[in-house]
């Protein structure tokens, strides 16, 4: 079966006028455009083809890849608004419609956006949605506590950064446990830190206790060797100076110093930190 909205691999039947028919094992039909024909190419090679409909509503296959694929989600921008909701750039001819009212703001041109892609069954075209709260569901949740996850940053909370987590449930990272620059759609790895009641994850960027010394502990060995054996850090280092210099917390700085001072691989002084 050609799945819209996915990358199919289909076998090239037969030339026309217009291009090439590709099919599936089942016989399904459908063309690919004469820009999108390789320079060499034999029937029943099989090619890899991302198939949606075209400007006239007709299937169609390509052989670019969009920057987004069907029950995915992508920061993309916002191209024109049209009385009718805003197109945007997707990396197709075709440009991504996101009607009016599967907008959580107004789009406007220029801007940059995190959309959900669906299948709207009624025009069974692809379809953005920047609602992607909606398509997150934690009743059921298929992580547990320390798990390592994969992140999309969201969207910002008075309390920290909502993230995607696994592309099925919704997340959040507390202020103080952001060490790096993050924006939206930032794609990133993280750790199941807890699971609150009603399955509400929260979300660490770095691992969690002893997980996290040997990590950190490697990253400060390295800030030593490019810094001829010296960092001007301790434990009675400010907070904000450790977080600027290693993008780390001061607790788990702490925890890491005190895993090389115990294996003598480094000396701590009152002006900072030597290697042994």
């Amino acid at each position: 079966m050609i799945q819209i909205g996915q990358i199919n691999t289909l076998e090239i039947i037969r030339e026309a006028v217009q291009g090439l028919y590709i099919a599936d094992a089942d016989g399904n039909e459908v063309l690919l455009p004469n820009r999108y024909v390789p320079e060499a190419y034999k029937i029943w090679d099989k090619i890899d083809v991302f198939v949606y409909l075209d400007n006239e509503e007709r299937i169609v296959a390509t052989t670019d890849v969009p920057y987004i694929k069907l029950n995915d989600f992508a920061l993309l921008r916002c191209n024109q608004v049209t009385d009718h909701g805003a197109f945007l750039d997707w990396g197709l001819v075709k440009e991504l419609f996101c009607p009016f009212k599967e907008q959580a703001f107004k789009m406007k041109p220029g801007g940059w956006y995190l959309v959900y892609c669906y299948l709207d069954e009624k025009t069974n075209r692809l379809v953005a949605s920047s609602k992607t709260n909606q398509f997150l569901d934690n009743k059921t949740l298929t992580v547990s506590e320390f798990d390592e996850v994969d992140l999309i940053v969201s969207h910002p909370s008075d309390i920290g950064m909502n993230v995607i987590v696994n592309k099925m449930h919704a997340g959040l990272i507390y202020k103080d446990n952001i060490f790096i620059d993050i924006s939206i759609g930032d794609k990133l790895k993280g750790i199941v830190k807890k699971i609150r009641p009603g399955n509400k994850l929260d979300i660490s960027l770095g691992q969690i206790g002893y997980r996290n010394i040997e990590p950190n502990a490697e990253l400060i060995m390295h800030e030593l060797h490019d810094n001829d054996g010296f960092l001007n850090l301790t434990d009675k280092s400010n907070p904000e100076d450790i977080k600027d210099a290693l993008q780390m917390s001061k607790k788990n700085f702490k925890k890491a110093i005190g895993t090389l001072y115990k294996q003598r691989l480094i000396e701590i002084k009152p002006d900072g930190i030597y290697l042994n």
